[in-house]
């Protein structure tokens, strides 16, 4: 990175588009607000600012200007993907990834199996190796 060079938060998140989520189970959170950008939803969802949750997900009203900031992902039990032509999703890869980069630290996935289908050890656990 260089001097005066700002990262682009828009490359934390995976884009889907034309597609929004929808929350069947009702105790997910949603906050929404009006917006010019999406590197503006972007830069407030991974900062969490104004949300009384984590942010892991935003869809924007490419017509309204609108970020939708989502507590959930298309992985999450109890929402359903729906095509939508004015809305873009933005997931963040840390919580869609199904693979461990590095030593795994932000890995927020969901994959509890190893390649061969052995269920992989609790993190909590010492058994059947220490950690």
């Amino acid at each position: 990175e260089g001097k005066g060079k700002r990262r682009n938060p828009l490359h934390d998140f995976k884009k889907t588009g034309e597609m929004m989520l929808i929350k069947v189970n009702k105790s997910l959170e949603v906050k929404t607000k009006l917006l010019n950008t999406t590197e503006q939803c972007a830069k407030r969802c991974n900062r969490n600012k104004g949300l009384s949750f984590t942010c892991k997900a935003f869809a924007y009203d490419r017509v309204t200007k609108r970020c939708h900031w989502l507590s959930f992902t298309s992985l999450t039990n109890g929402v359903r993907k729906k095509q939508d032509h004015a809305f873009d999703l933005y997931e963040k890869k840390d919580y869609v990834r199904n693979c461990i980069i590095g030593k795994g630290a932000n890995y927020k996935g969901t994959i509890s199996v190893t390649k061969s289908g052995i269920q992989c050890q609790a993190w909590n656990s010492m058994i059947p190796h220490e950690h």
